[in-house]
């Protein structure tokens, strides 16, 4: 039987991602977050609007995605209640938070040079992803169980570094799955991915046919085609309406 219940929070369970930033005196800053999802060569990032990596992102529009393995959980937590805001935003406070100005040596990993953008890769997360910010908006402004400002930042992929040990053999460019486990949070704590359950129908066609742009000759021509028309067909910037606030 279903009941209906009200979370504090919605936090249903995501990868956690590290996220690298520079801070404004050319220092790195290393957060750890969870409200990330991505699609295609893009992510959108969830973050509260006070935050230091917020404050990063807004002036140098880079970043490095890091997403640790699971057994990384306690590299992960070292940072935990750790902000790189000098002056700890009141909210934070009351949660606990304090200062740290090294967010590396705190965690205990490694910084590592990236090759297009100017924060520093995580050695020791098996997947690094270089983005460049493309926009950042505010978000849930009309949700009045939001319980401080918050901002989504969307990010777009230039530079995808993946550990020898989670590629598919045979394939350079492939993650396997079965080699690949990511840290999660859910409802605030670490989990790990768990086994395969069955395979996936989703999985049966070649992974490439998600990707038009990899394809060469007659038939990258074709998918360029196909992609610009489903992008004039479907990419229209119409909005939503908000709809009415729940009682």
């Amino acid at each position: 039987m279903h009941h209906l219940i009200e979370p504090a929070i919605q936090y249903w369970g995501t990868p956690v991602v590290l996220v690298s930033t520079l801070n404004e005196d050319g220092s790195s800053n290393l957060a750890p977050m969870s409200s990330a999802w991505w699609l295609g060569w893009s992510c959108m990032l969830g973050l509260d609007a006070s935050s230091q990596t917020t404050d990063n992102l807004r002036r140098s529009g880079q970043c490095v995605l890091n997403l640790p393995s699971d057994n990384l959980a306690e590299a992960v937590n070292r940072l935990a209640l750790t902000t790189g805001s000098r002056s700890v935003p009141v909210h934070k406070k009351l949660l606990g938070y304090r200062h740290e100005a090294d967010k590396f040596a705190a965690s205990g990993l490694t910084p590592q040079a990236s090759e297009a953008v100017a924060p520093l890769r995580a050695q020791e997360c098996p997947v690094q992803l270089e983005a460049v910010v493309e926009d950042i908006r505010p978000f849930a402004r009309r949700d009045p169980r939001m319980g401080v400002p918050a901002v989504c930042v969307e990010v777009r992929i230039v530079k995808v570094h993946a550990h020898s040990d989670i590629l598919m053999q045979g394939h350079a460019h492939r993650v396997d799955p079965d080699r690949w486990h990511p840290l999660l949070m859910s409802f605030r704590e670490f989990y790990g991915r768990g086994e395969r359950l069955q395979k996936s129908r989703l999985g049966r066609g070649p992974e490439e046919a998600y990707a038009p742009w990899k394809h060469t000759g007659l038939k990258g021509l074709a998918g360029k085609a196909l992609v610009a028309w489903s992008r004039h067909r479907y990419g229209g910037s119409e909005r939503t309406q908000g709809a009415e606030t729940p009682s």
